[in-house]
């Protein structure tokens, strides 16, 4: 399966709270089956909050994508495609990051591996 990883999957991932991740999307993040993408859209969420003094990481914040190509997640640039993409149906979150993210879902063919709970019934969310 072609999955994207939302924020909050990858914090878990690359953090010390990996174990908070629920079974199933756990599962999916692990198998080394799927493909694992990560959004360009995810790292601007990421350093506008680092910015903001709202998010510490563990790591630097412009050692993330080599740290993503060493894990295997490959990064998915956005372009205008995704910008100007519909997301149907609506989803529950107004959250620009959020729908950026079912855009590229929807344009690239991939499921959104998220805990986020107004998206994990999207039709675009992935299901463990």
């Amino acid at each position: 399966m072609k999955l994207l990883l939302d924020t909050h999957t990858l914090l878990a991932l690359i953090g010390s709270n990996a174990a908070s991740v629920p079974r199933a999307p756990a599962t999916l993040m692990l198998d080394v089956g799927n493909e694992h993408h990560f959004s360009a859209a995810s790292l601007w969420e990421i350093a506008i909050k680092c910015r903001l003094s709202k998010l510490k990481l563990t790591h630097e914040l412009g050692a993330l994508p080599e740290l993503l190509d060493g894990l295997g997640v490959r990064i998915v640039a956005i372009d205008q495609r995704h910008a100007l993409t519909p997301v149907e149906p609506e989803p529950m979150t107004r959250d620009p990051f959020d729908r950026m993210l079912l855009a590229q879902c929807r344009v690239e063919g991939l499921r959104l591996l998220t805990i986020d709970r107004a998206l994990v019934t999207h039709p675009l969310a992935a299901k463990g």
